[in-house]
């Protein structure tokens, strides 16, 4: 069976990884980051997830936790490189949160970046993203 091109939210305001599919929200010290409804798209229903635990230090593009799906498990790719502050216990008990609100409820890890000056240049704005997801997705529609 054919997969149905994407068809959700890329919301403004935020930052996004284009190679991981994270989004990073900055709110002072810390950021909140999770994974974009394209990535979860991609991945299918997420029926688990489990972050790394308060205080591990984690490199950008290496692994910040993993989401279980129906048939595989994923490591999450951090998008920039941080300490991990606060994973989200209620995602994590109920991870449907994830598929259902991504950007909001669905927020993965509260952590405060290391290398934010020399990084975040290398993510994109809300409209580069989606640009990027139309050449990748042909038929993609955003919310």
């Amino acid at each position: 069976m054919a997969r149905l091109p994407f068809r959700g939210a890329i919301p403004d305001g935020l930052l996004y990884h284009a190679e991981h599919d994270m989004w990073v929200r900055r709110q002072g010290d810390e950021a909140l980051i999770g994974a974009t409804a394209f990535g979860i798209h991609r991945a299918g229903e997420i029926i688990g997830f489990t972050a790394k635990p308060k205080g591990a230090e984690v490199e950008a593009g290496r692994g910040m936790g993993t989401v279980e799906c129906a048939k595989t498990v994923l490591a999450l790719r951090a998008p920039l490189s941080f300490v991990l502050v606060e994973a989200n216990e209620d995602a994590e008990e109920h991870p449907g949160i994830l598929n259902r609100d991504p950007y909001r409820a669905g927020w993965m890890v509260r952590a405060r970046p290391t290398a934010w000056e020399s990084e975040h240049a290398g993510l994109l704005d809300a409209a580069a993203y989606r640009e990027h997801l139309a050449r990748i997705e042909p038929g993609a529609e955003f919310e």
